[in-house]
């Protein structure tokens, strides 16, 4: 069953001096202020398309681990990842993202974890979607 998720901008004036909010329709979950000064510059206390593709990709890889890590009989029990997502500006845009994973997982050896961890990486669809930037990972047991 294919299922589809909607978020919504509302963007008022130009580039520059303009303004927007994007809402998460589907979850209802929140509205977020926008400005190209906060993706530009990272003026504080704004959103930006960067920072809701990082909560997707860390979301989307937890997921992705939480369950390679089960099905190899390890699962864990706590994993706590960020996503750093880069914006380089003008035409160079989204220059990657950076996953950064400690977890606590009983009962796995270091190559083991790593070897899961990458591949979780790779294979996440939001890692997927993002194929044209490039994606590190270092990942920790806690």
């Amino acid at each position: 069953m294919a299922v589809t998720s909607e978020a919504t901008t509302l963007w008022f004036g130009d580039l520059m001096s303009g303004k927007g909010t994007t809402s998460l329709d589907t979850s209802d979950a929140g509205e977020f202020p926008m400005t190209w000064k906060a993706r530009a510059d990272g003026e504080t206390g704004m959103s930006t398309p960067e920072e809701l593709i990082a909560g997707a990709h860390s979301a989307c890889f937890s997921m992705a681990f939480s369950n390679m890590l089960a099905e190899n009989g390890t699962p864990p029990e706590s994993l706590q990842v960020t996503a750093a997502v880069t914006f380089g500006g003008g035409e160079e845009g989204i220059t990657g993202s950076h996953l950064l994973v400690s977890a606590k997982v009983p009962n796995i050896d270091e190559s083991d974890f790593q070897r899961i961890a990458e591949e979780a990486k790779k294979g996440c669809p939001v890692s997927r979607a993002l194929a044209g930037v490039k994606i590190t990972l270092e990942a920790s047991l806690a």
